[in-house]
Parts: structure tokens; C-alpha cells; sequence
């Protein structure tokens, strides 16, 4: 309990409200401190000088003594600090303070500073003000304000923000117990699916509706992941289906054929010669199926070299138009050739023949009996593009994206590799594989690739 986000979220909301809370309640009481003393010395300055020039002016008319002044002085209180010997006379009834016990020599200098005094009737906050007579200075008029009435007015303000503060915790600590518990639902229900996804349950419920907040974009990051986890593991799946077919049946097909020859079933020569041609095509597939593998590994690894020579894409086109030639003829498929304008480029050959024969193999594949398949070759604006169409089924605008990814394919016929190698090789050649396609018109696959492949 003590380890959940639902309890240290709004744990550490409320230690920090309240550390905010106690610093700035001692920032404003130290403030107020200073304010108070200042607004007192002001005051007291005030008072100071009107005593003393009241004191002045009773002396120059005889009246030395104040005895008999009345000023609104509330709860100060007056000293007399003497200057000079027997000047103590002149204050009346004044306590009398030595010279010692005030920065007398500051005030003689026409300073006016506020200082703390030490008393037995207690501690006081006191102004003084030089008295002259004569044009001589005799002593200096003290008035102070005990530092209790100074305490009491920040004393006040202390309980009153305590007040405040008081009243404001609660309010701001179910303020925070409500949003923390609103964030901290979507990312236990986060907290679940995962849990759930790494149980190797892909379908799971996330939360919704969190105010665009970053809770929902992970939200919706994580059911992307999910998606993703489950589709790749849908196509590791149909992957190992599907190898484990193409390799079952060459491997049957071998091991039959090779039975019979061990055994001597197959009596006269051109038997046994069938026989091996059809060892060495099944070997071949495997081969084929193997190789595919392999550099889809070497693609993804970025570990394939590719080679630096002169090819004529007029003869290279031709070459892979002949390899499917006959299947095309055998299923029935009308099979044409255009060659426009070629070109001769400095490429690697051999992978440019694997692109275009994935591509007319994946058409093939694709195109019913009676269908149709176009291989054409162009050259404009310093690109060379090899089109291969067909009129099968199209592709969906939600599947072309699909299709070039390892492992997928539309039906369970293939491995679903074609594609994907062909893509990874065009970029890696320094070109592109382009596509056009609509659901029922066929499609139409383009290798475009520069005349000058500078990237190799």
C-alpha cells in the first residue's frame, strides 16, 4: 500500500503544499518582522523629535522641566540619556538611562538609529533624539516600545496564517487525493494491461477519455505496441507454418525419389534420370527458400555487400521475362514484354534480377488463370523503372503498407518474403519501390533506380 502510486502520488502533493506552506509562512513573518520594526522606528522617530523640540522650546522660555508634558505616547515609553554632567536635572521625572546603554555617540553625530534596549522594567525598541540648548547638545530623548507590543502584531499574523493554513491543507489535500486518483486509474489499468500482454494476451482494454493528457497518448502508444506484438507474432506464426510446409514438401518429394533409387524401383534409365531432375528442382527450392531467409536476415542486420558492374537493363529485363515465361504459359496467363527506352547502369545485377523476378513472381501468384502480366521497362528524367502489373484481386489501401512487412502474406501460399526482400533491396541500390493498386483492377509495382547509383 505504502509502495503504490496511489498513495505516494498525493503523499508527495501534500509534503510539498505543506513544505511550501512553512516556507512561505516563515518568509512573511520574517518580512512582517521587518515591516513592523521599520513602520515602529518610523514612529518612534516621530516622536522623538516632537518631544524633543517641545523639551527645546519649554527650556527657552524658563521651562526646563517636563514635568508637566502630556504627550499621546500610548504604551512607549520616554528615557533621558544625559550628555553632559548635570544634565540629568533638566529631564524631571524621566528614568535616566547612561550614556552606555544607547549609541549615544550616533545620535550626537545627527544620526537616528533604531536599536534594542535593555532595561530592568524589560526589553524595548527605541529611537533616540539629541536635545540642545543653546546650540549645545545636553542629552538625547529616548522614546521605546516594549518588544512585546512588536511581538504580539507578528504573533497575530502567525496564528492567522496558521488559521489559513489550517483550513487550506484539507481542501487542498482532497483536491489532490482526486486528480492523483484520476491519473493514477489509467496507469493501473496501464499497470494490468501489461501485465495481461505479457501473458501473451494481446486483446486487452486500455483507459480513454483522460483529457489528451500524456496518460492517454501512452495509452494509446501502448495498444499500438500491443497491436503490433500481436501482428508480429501472427506472422511468426503463419512464418513457420509456411516454412515448414515449403520445406516439408521438396523434403518428402527428395526423400521419396531417393528411397526409390536405394531401393531400385525405378528400372530403366529415364526413370531414374526423372527421378533426379526432380531431386535437383526440389534441392534448388530449398536453396531458394534458405537464400530468402538468409538475406532477409543480412537486410535487417545491414550486412550484405553489393557489387559494382555495367548493367544493361534491357537484357536484364529480358532475362527475367524468359525465367517465368513458361509458368506463365502453362497456367494459361497472358505474359507480354515492352521494352522503351534502357539504359546501362552501374549497379549490382544480380540484385536488381532478384527484385524484378520477386516482383513478376509475386504477380503470377497472384493473377487467375486466363490473367494477365506486363513487364515494362522506361527511362526518364535520369531514373530507369521496371513496372510489373497484373490484373489480380488489388490490394486494399490498409494492406499496402501490410504486405511489405517479413512474413506476411494474403493467403498461405508463399512465405511472404518476396516483397519485403525486393523493398529492402531497392533502397538499399539507392532506388525505390513504388505501388499502385485498387481492390478488383490488379495492381502495378514500379523499381525505380537512379542512372548514376553513386550509394553503392
Amino acid at each position: 500500500m505504502l509502495r503504490s502510486l496511489r498513495f505516494r502520488l498525493p503523499a508527495l502533493f501534500l509534503l510539498g503544499i505543506v513544505l511550501a506552506g512553512v516556507v512561505a509562512t516563515l518568509l512573511a513573518v520574517r518580512f512582517f518582522q521587518g515591516y513592523t520594526r521599520k513602520h515602529a522606528a518610523t514612529e518612534l522617530r516621530a516622536e522623538s523629535a516632537g518631544l524633543a523640540r517641545l523639551y527645546e522650546g519649554q527650556a527657552g522660555i524658563g521651562h526646563v522641566s517636563l514635568r508637566n508634558l502630556e504627550l499621546p505616547l500610548g504604551g512607549d515609553k520616554v528615557f533621558w540619556v544625559p550628555a553632559v554632567p548635570g544634565a540629568s536635572l533638566l529631564a524631571g521625572p524621566l528614568p535616566q538611562l547612561a550614556s552606555s546603554a544607547v549609541p549615544l555617540s550616533d545620535l550626537l553625530a545627527g544620526k537616528e538609529p533604531a536599536f534594542d534596549l535593555h532595561v530592568r522594567s524589560g526589553a524595548y525598541y527605541g529611537v533616540g533624539q539629541v536635545v540642545e540648548l543653546a546650540g549645545v547638545p545636553v542629552g538625547a530623548l529616548v522614546v521605546a516600545k516594549p518588544q512585546s507590543a512588536l511581538r504580539s502584531r507578528w504573533l497575530q499574523l502567525v496564528w492567522e496564517l496558521a488559521l489559513a493554513f489550517g483550513i487550506g491543507i484539507p481542501v487542498a489535500g482532497a483536491l489532490v487525493v482526486y486528480f492523483s486518483r484520476r491519473i493514477a486509474r489509467p496507469l493501473e489499468a496501464l499497470t494490468a494491461a501489461a501485465d495481461e500482454v505479457a501473458g501473451g494476451h494481446y486483446d486487452v482494454a486500455l483507459p480513454e477519455r483522460t483529457g489528451g493528457s500524456e496518460v492517454e497518448h501512452l495509452a494509446a502508444r501502448f495498444g499500438e505496441m500491443a497491436a503490433r506484438i500481436a501482428e508480429s507474432e501472427e506472422l511468426s506464426r503463419h512464418f513457420l507454418m509456411s516454412v515448414s510446409h515449403e520445406l516439408r514438401t521438396p523434403l518428402t518429394a527428395i526423400r521419396g525419389h531417393v528411397a526409390a533409387l536405394r531401393e531400385g524401383v525405378l528400372d530403366d534409365e529415364d526413370a531414374r534420370r526423372r527421378s533426379l531432375e526432380v531431386i535437383a528442382e526440389e534441392a534448388l527450392r530449398l536453396e531458394r527458400l534458405v537464400g530468402d531467409v538468409l538475406d532477409l536476415a543480412k537486410l535487417d542486420a545491414r550486412r550484405f555487400a553489393l557489387l559494382r558492374e555495367e548493367v544493361d537493363m534491357r537484357a536484364l529485363c529480358e532475362r527475367a521475362y524468359a525465367t517465368f515465361a513458361e509458368e506463365a504459359r502453362a497456367r494459361g496467363i497472358e505474359y507480354e514484354l515492352e521494352l522503351g527506352e534502357g539504359a546501362v547502369l552501374v549497379t549490382d545485377g544480380d540484385r536488381v534480377l532478384q527484385i524484378v523476378s520477386n516482383l513478376i513472381a509475386n504477380a503470377l501468384h497472384w493473377t487467375p488463370a486466363g490473367g494477365r502480366v506486363d513487364l515494362g521497362l522506361g527511362a526518364a528524367n535520369g531514373e530507369v523503372s521496371v513496372a510489373v502489373a497484373d490484373t489480380g484481386p488489388g490490394i486494399a489501401p490498409q494492406e499496402r503498407e501490410r504486405i511489405f512487412r517479413p512474413f506476411w502474406s494474403g493467403d498461405t501460399g508463399g512465405t511472404g518474403l518476396g516483397l519485403t526482400i525486393a523493398r529492402e533491396l531497392a533502397f538499399a541500390l539507392g532506388g525505390r519501390l513504388e505501388l499502385d493498386s485498387e481492390p478488383g483492377r490488379g495492381s502495378r509495382f514500379v523499381l525505380v533506380l537512379p542512372v548514376s547509383t553513386e550509394t553503392l
